[in-house]
Order: structure tokens, then sequence, then C-alpha cells
């Protein structure tokens, strides 16, 4: 059974993941939001002006009275600085599925933050919330991302032919992962 908790904040080693805050906007046009190189394979961005993302984590930060939405910031414990983004949509609370998608500023690529991201984030999904399945996707040229998932346990499902529209008009193919819970 689902039950909604919102999004709370989740430690681990290295990272806070918590909710987004109006003082991470310099952060996140700064690290990741304005790099057309990290937001390459998100339908979004990359952002032409603060302006758009004060924007967003001010949409962001209103949503957060609604006890179904899960979007955090990732923040180095060491610095509080927002260096990327973590998130949930919920697919079928009936059946208790969701999908998980993120970005991290590319200063912080290869270097297993979003792998450790990932995992605290499924866990609460999986054992505070009650979701008995989480899928995630990915372009497939951007075969990084389904390293990620796969480092987290996720196993390779299917692939989805000609599913969107990349920025550039390309139609995108993207593979999709999932993780029961339970599964090793």
């Amino acid at each position: 059974m689902i039950t909604h908790k919102g999004t709370n904040p989740i430690e681990t080693i290295r990272l806070q993941l918590r909710r987004f805050e109006y003082t991470d906007v310099e952060d996140m046009y700064n690290n990741w939001a304005s790099d057309p190189e990290a937001v390459k394979y998100l339908p979004w961005g990359p952002h032409e002006s603060i302006k758009v993302t004060r924007k967003r984590i001010n949409d962001w930060i209103n949503n957060y009275s609604y006890d179904n939405n899960y979007n955090w910031a990732i923040c180095l414990k060491r610095s509080n600085e927002a260096i990327g983004s973590i998130s949930a949509e919920i697919l079928n609370d009936r059946d208790g599925i969701c999908e998980v998608g993120y970005c991290i500023g590319k200063n912080y690529w290869g270097q297993g933050i979003m792998t450790e991201a990932l995992r605290a984030v499924m866990h609460y999904l999986f054992y505070e919330i009650g979701y008995q399945k989480i899928t995630a996707r990915h372009d497939i040229l951007n075969p990084a991302s389904g390293k990620v998932m796969q480092k987290t346990g996720m196993q390779f499902e299917r692939i989805l032919y000609q599913v969107s529209k990349r920025r550039d008009g390309s139609l995108c193919d993207c593979a999709v992962y999932g993780k029961v819970i339970g599964e090793i």
C-alpha cells in the first residue's frame, strides 16, 4: 500500500537530498540547468536565463504542498551546494509503480554521486512510501545514465522506439530499466 509522505530529507555518506529552496537558483543555473552538455538528453533546457531557473524552482517549491510530490535537490554535505536533481513521477499508485529521473552537473560526473543519490531515493520510495516497482529510462544515446541504473540493481527491460522527440527534432529511442522491491 502506498503511503505518500512527500519530499522528505534523505542523507547519504556524501549527500543531503532535500527540497529545493529559493537560494538554490544560482547553483541550479550554474551547475546544470544552463549547461547544454548536462541537459543534452532532457526534454527541457538549457535554461536561457536565470529567470527560467527561478521560475522552475518556484514551481517545484509550490508543489511541495502535495504529499505525492517527490523532487529533491542533490547537495554536497560539505558545502550544501545543489549540484543536481532527482525526482519520482507516479505512474500507477494502484499497482505501486513510479519512475525516477535525474540530472547532475558535468563537474560531478563519474564520481558515483548519482548512483549514491538514486540508491537512497529508491530505498525511500520502496521502504517509506511503499512502491513495489521503480522504473527509469534513458535516451539510448546516453548510455552513462543506463550505467547508473544498472549500478543500483535496476534491470534492463526493453527499448521504447521513437517514444519522443529530442530538442533537435530527431526521434528518441529510450532504454527502460526497472527494479522490484526485494530484488537483489
